[in-house]
């Protein structure tokens, strides 16, 4: 098995590579979706932490107030990140156990880097786009205001550091075609 991180920072067209992986068949882990399960789950450590603040609403989690608050504050933010990468690390490794017959296996993990996460993986294909591609994607889908989103781009180490360390970039500036296409070769090149 070649466990792949699939990675790049916000609004660079990671979940449009993710969605066409699954269409081609392949095991696909979302991070995202495993750390909004964490949020939405009784986690006791997240709910001591951030009890005080207000981030609940009808007594669970509010992404969209627990995004703003943590944003604004990077002492929170990373406090939250303490309490969840290593359970996300968890559910990486079951991940894995579970599809261990699977030749290729891909997690998509924006946070890759951030999360000093590289060691869980062989190979790394980084999603690029133009920062202010992403920042118009970012206001479009979201509905962000620009210094919002700004703060959002920001809180993720730059995307020029991060290509030094993958293996393969897909340069996402262009039309969904024209992604997967580069997706494909990349996929001839790891079968």
């Amino acid at each position: 098995m070649i466990r792949i991180a699939l990675c790049g920072n916000i609004a660079s067209g990671k979940s449009e590579v993710q969605r066409f992986l699954e269409r081609q068949g392949f095991k696909v882990l979302d991070t995202d979706k495993v750390s909004h399960e964490l949020l939405t789950v009784k986690n006791n450590k997240l709910y001591e932490h951030f009890k005080d603040f207000d981030v609940f609403e009808n007594g669970e989690f509010s992404r969209e107030k627990f995004g703003r608050l943590v944003f604004a504050d990077e002492n929170l933010r990373k406090d939250l990140e303490k309490i969840l990468h290593p359970r996300i690390a968890e559910k990486i490794k079951e991940f894995f156990n579970d599809n261990f017959s699977e030749k290729l296996t891909f997690v998509a993990i924006p946070l890759l880097y951030e999360a000093k996460m590289e060691y869980l993986f062989d190979k790394t294909i980084f999603v690029y786009a133009d920062d202010n591609i992403r920042l118009e994607r970012l206001i479009k889908r979201n509905h962000y205001d620009i210094e919002y989103a700004k703060k959002r781009l920001s809180s993720q180490i730059p995307q020029e550091e991060k290509i030094k360390s993958a293996d393969y970039v897909l340069y996402n500036n262009g039309t969904k075609e024209e992604l997967q296409k580069k997706v494909q070769e990349i996929l001839k090149t790891l079968c």
